[in-house]
C-alpha cells in the first residue's frame, strides 16, 4: 500500500449558498453578529456578481482537485512510493482548517503539508492559517509541513505575464499605444502596522510585480491596495479608487488592472475590481480591464504541487 501524504488546501472561504452570508459574516466579525445594514451591504455585492456566489466556491473545489491530480501524477512519473490526498480546510466558512485537519487524522493520515491559495506571507493571514493547522494537527497526532509562500515560482511568474502581455495586446488591437497603458498590480490592503513588524507582505507583493513587469516589459507599472477593512487603524494605501483619480490627474486613459495577490475569481475581484472600479474609472473617462484570474490554471497548479512537494521532500 502506498504512503498517504495528507495535503490541507487553505483558503479564506465564501459562503456556499446566499442563506449562509450571515454566519459567513458572523464569524468574520469573530462572532459578532453584523448590523442589519451591513448584511445587507455584503448580500448586495454577493447578488451584484454574476453567477451569484456559488462559482466561488466551485473555484476552490476544483483548485483542490486539480492540486491532487497533479501531485499524484508527479510521483507517478518519478515512481515514488506515495499517494497525495487533498482536503480543504476554510479560515471562515464550513470545512473549517480544523474540520480538514481532524478528517486527515480520521483518515488514518500521519504526514501531511499545509499550503494557502494565497502566494504571499503576512503573519496576518497566511501566518493565521498555519497556526490553526499547526494547533489541530499536533492534537491529531500529525505530522504536518508547510509552504509559507510561493511568489516567485516561475511557473506562477510565467502564468501571470501571459495574462499582462495578452491583455495588453487587446489594448493594442483597440488603438491603445501600448507604452502608455497603465499596469496597475494589486493585493488585498492589510493593516499598515505590519510594517512596523517587519511582515514580509509588502515586499513579496512586490517582487511579484517586479518580476511580471520585466518578464512582459511593462516599465509603465505601479502597485496600489485594495479592498481594506473598515476599522478605526490605518490600512495599507493608496486604495485603488484613489489611485485611479490620481491617474485621471495625469492624463492616464488605459488601465490594466492585475490582483496579483489573488488566484480566484472571488468577491474582491468581482466586485471590488469589476463593479465599483470600473465604475469609478468610466467615471473620469478612463478604460479599466484587468487579467484574467489564475483559478485553475495548469500553471498556477504546477506551482503549487511543486512547492508542496519541495516541502514534503525537505527536512
Amino acid at each position: 500500500m502506498k504512503r498517504q501524504i495528507g495535503v490541507l488546501v487553505m483558503s479564506y472561504g465564501t459562503p456556499a449558498s446566499m442563506d449562509q452570508i450571515e454566519a459567513y459574516y458572523t464569524h468574520i466579525r469573530r462572532g459578532n453578529p453584523p448590523t442589519g445594514e451591513q448584511l445587507q451591504e455584503l448580500t448586495d455585492r454577493y447578488e451584484a456578481i454574476v453567477g451569484g456566489v456559488f462559482p466561488l466556491r466551485a473555484n476552490t473545489d476544483k483548485q483542490a482537485s486539480a492540486l491532487q491530480e497533479a501531485l499524484n501524477r508527479i510521483t507517478a512519473e518519478s515512481g515514488r512510493e506515495a499517494e497525495f490526498v487533498c482536503y480543504q480546510g476554510l479560515k471562515h466558512a464550513a470545512p473549517f482548517i480544523e474540520d480538514g485537519v481532524s478528517k486527515m487524522g480520521e483518515d488514518g493520515i500521519r504526514e501531511a503539508v499545509g499550503i494557502v491559495l494565497a502566494p504571499h506571507y503576512s503573519v496576518m493571514s497566511v501566518g493565521g492559517y498555519i497556526k490553526r493547522a499547526r494547533e489541530k494537527a499536533e492534537a491529531c497526532g500529525i505530522r504536518m509541513k508547510f509552504v509559507k509562500s510561493y511568489h516567485l515560482h516561475p511557473a506562477l511568474i510565467e502564468a501571470l505575464s501571459r495574462r499582462v502581455a495578452g491583455k495588453l495586446d487587446l489594448f493594442e488591437e483597440a488603438g491603445a499605444v501600448r507604452d502608455q497603458v497603465k499596469v496597475l498590480f494589486s493585493a488585498h490592503s492589510l493593516p499598515a502596522r505590519i510594517l512596523e513588524m517587519g511582515d514580509p507582505y509588502r515586499e513579496q507583493l512586490l517582487e511579484t510585480s517586479r518580476a511580471v513587469a520585466e518578464q512582459t516589459g511593462v516599465s509603465n507599472w505601479q502597485f496600489t491596495w485594495q479592498s481594506a477593512g473598515r476599522t478605526s487603524e490605518p490600512w495599507l494605501g493608496p486604495d485603488i479608487l484613489d489611485t485611479l483619480k490620481e491617474l485621471s490627474v495625469e492624463q492616464v486613459e488605459d488601465v490594466l488592472v492585475a490582483p496579483v495577490g489573488f488566484v480566484s475569481d472571488h468577491l474582491e475581484v468581482l466586485y471590488d475590481l469589476d463593479i465599483e472600479a470600473k465604475a469609478a474609472a468610466k467615471e473620469l473617462d478612463m478604460r479599466l480591464e484587468r487579467i484574467e484570474m489564475l483559478n485553475s490554471d495548469p500553471l498556477y497548479i504546477k506551482a503549487l504541487s511543486e512547492s508542496v512537494i519541495h516541502a514534503w521532500e525537505k527536512e
